[in-house]
């Protein structure tokens, strides 16, 4: 089990920056995938970006590769997404979840992946 709180979220202009902690507690959090993920009203959840925590390696979603980036504190337990470049595009409830490796290694952030969920964390981007 791994239990999940986002913090972080707010409203900023665009070309602004937030960033957005995932502060994660259970037994394994050394050994697990931890990804971003938002939704807007009326549409599918997208997947932003996720880490592997024990090994570090990244992979980002198209739509923010370059202006996004997840980085991990272990010795907090913590997940970090920092977001540069806001655009109004990026208004979303932003979720953090939490998922197994598959054969050794963390998938896309595909949201039937993961399953641990945080509460989420309004981002709001005005033009």
């Amino acid at each position: 089990q791994v239990q999940l709180v986002e913090s972080g979220g707010g409203s900023v202009q665009a070309g602004g920056s937030l960033r957005l902690s995932c502060e994660a507690s259970g037994s394994t959090y050394d050994s697990i995938c931890i990804g971003w993920f938002r939704q807007v009203p009326g549409k599918e959840r997208e997947g932003v970006a996720r880490v592997d925590t024990g090994y570090g390696s990244t992979r980002y979603a198209a739509s923010v590769k370059g202006r996004f980036t997840i980085s991990q504190d272990n010795a907090k337990n913590t997940v970090y997404l920092q977001m540069n470049s806001l655009n109004p595009e990026d208004t979303a409830t932003y979720y953090c979840a939490a998922g197994p490796r598959y054969s050794g290694s963390c998938p896309d952030p595909d949201p039937r992946n993961f399953y641990y969920w945080g509460q989420g964390t309004q981002v709001t981007v005005s033009s």
